[in-house]
């Protein structure tokens, strides 16, 4: 691998590997010193649980809860960072925000922890722009991760008690949303010859017709 591939994968996997470590930091000091940061968790409709859409996708409740999170985060992360560079941040933070608030307005009464509502925000917008792109790499990449987390859709239900399937929900919808809004923005598809033929082609015609028009007003 040459210094330019290092340097690129770098930039890719520098903000989700900076998750995963503070992720993995904090349950680290939770075991040293036999502490628990779920207090620190989203609580839903009340004022004090607003910190929580800070910090809850940090905390998990133990390490099979956090190493269940932790792959998915870089993989994820990782697609993000690949396919939207210059953008990726800010889609980063608005997936971070929009899916821990909606958690706050719809959750139950009970302190929500962990990083899966980032993971579902993550996964439905990259799933959703590939399709409403239509950029072959992005649908590559969409179906990659029907392939991999298409069990997913079941965690939008009550289906497991104990689980925030409000989490999954809140972050599965910032993902659709975010997607939507970003439509326009993003890798461009390639376009093939023969489209840029048939665009040329067209705009032949368009440039025609208002010759022909002009040439009709002036005999008028």
């Amino acid at each position: 691998m040459n210094s330019s591939s290092k340097k690129e994968l770098f930039s890719i996997l520098f903000i989700p590997f900076t998750f995963l470590i503070l992720m993995w930091a904090v349950k680290i000091i939770e075991m040293n010193f036999k502490i628990s940061f779920v207090q620190f968790g989203v609580f839903p409709q009340t004022a004090s649980g607003l910190k929580g859409i800070l910090f809850s996708p940090f905390i998990h409740r133990d390490f099979t809860h956090l190493i269940n999170n932790s792959y998915p985060i870089l993989i994820l992360g990782g697609m993000l960072f690949a396919f939207y560079k210059k953008i990726a941040p800010q889609l980063l933070a608005w997936l971070f925000f929009i899916s821990g608030f909606w958690l706050w307005i719809i959750g139950r009464p009970s302190f929500h922890i962990g990083a899966s509502g980032i993971i579902y925000a993550l996964a439905s917008f990259l799933f959703v722009s590939g399709i409403i792109r239509k950029n072959p790499r992005l649908s590559a990449v969409s179906m990659v991760i029907i392939f991999l987390y298409g069990s997913m859709i079941w965690g939008v239900l009550p289906t497991k008690e104990g689980v925030s399937w409000e989490g999954h929900l809140a972050g599965m919808m910032a993902g659709i949303i975010v997607a939507l809004f970003y439509k326009n923005e993003g890798p461009e598809r390639k376009k093939y010859q023969w489209e840029i033929e048939e665009e040329l082609e067209k705009e032949r015609g368009e440039n025609t017709e208002i010759n022909i028009n002009y040439f009709y007003k002036e005999d008028d």
